[in-house]
């Protein structure tokens, strides 16, 4: 019989494959190869870290430690604050002693008594008439809310003419310093005003001379506080004998509330 129709396996035919067989690998090789690469050796890769010091041009944050160069900011706004107290309690300070001054001076009282130590009231027609004269030139610079005027002498025949009034004065030095220039005339002018001590009421107090050819050095002085201003010409007198003198008139004359 012919061959045809039968197939003989080709050679070319692969043959199955085979297992492959199980490497018996040791264990002390398995464990080797589990350790890290510091034990066995080997570079460690380069590696960035959060937790850097900062000084690393790779870090990936700033240095946590504060700029020593630079104070803190709360450090700056205490200091700040403090110096705004202090600016604050001192105005609140000079705003509290001005007005307690102004309170305590402001409710006063001018008289003309009868006699002061060695003067006496001159109650003749023309003192009366020069001391309204002189009040109401005062009343006419300042506006008084009560203004008074008197002439006094002494036994050696040396006048003294005052005149004053009482009103709410801000300004006292300046409004005394405004009430020298009625003294003034074109015969003469007060020259070398200067402070002299107020006396127990406080204030102010100046004293300076006008000088005249024709009726001699006249000393002037004057007062001024919150609630009072007055003035007093003091003929053939000077000014080591007008001032004590001046305080023992105001002491004579002003009451306060």
């Amino acid at each position: 019989m012919s061959d045809r129709g039968h197939h003989t396996p080709s050679s070319a035919s692969p043959a199955p494959a085979e297992e492959a067989p199980e490497l018996d690998v040791p264990a002390a090789a398995d464990q080797s190869d589990r350790q890290s690469p510091a034990a066995t050796g080997t570079e460690r890769p380069f590696e960035l870290s959060a937790t850097d010091d900062g000084d690393s041009a790779f870090s990936l944050t700033g240095s946590d430690e504060p700029d020593s160069a630079a104070p803190p900011a709360r450090t700056a706004r205490t200091i700040v604050l403090s110096s705004l107290l202090v600016v604050a309690l001192a105005g609140a300070g000079t705003l509290a002693w001005f007005g307690w001054q102004v309170n305590s001076q402001r409710q006063t009282t001018l008289s003309t008594p009868a006699k002061i130590g060695s003067l006496t009231l001159d109650d003749s027609e023309q003192a009366t008439s020069t001391a309204d004269y002189l009040q109401s030139a005062l009343n006419a610079e300042i506006q008084m809310d009560k203004a008074v005027g008197a002439v006094y002498s002494d036994s050696a025949e040396k006048s003294v003419l005052f005149f004053g009034g009482t009103t709410l004065l801000w300004s006292p030095e300046s409004d005394l310093d405004s009430a020298f220039e009625l003294v003034n005339d074109e015969q003469s002018t007060v020259t070398g005003i200067k402070e002299v001590a107020p006396g127990e009421f406080g204030g102010t107090m100046k004293c300076g001379v006008a000088q005249s050819q024709q009726d001699g050095d006249l000393t002037v002085c004057g007062w001024a506080d919150h609630g009072s201003l007055a003035l007093a010409m003091f003929p053939n007198r000077s000014e080591s004998e007008a001032a004590p003198l001046m305080r023992e008139i105001r002491a004579a004359v002003q009451t306060r509330l």
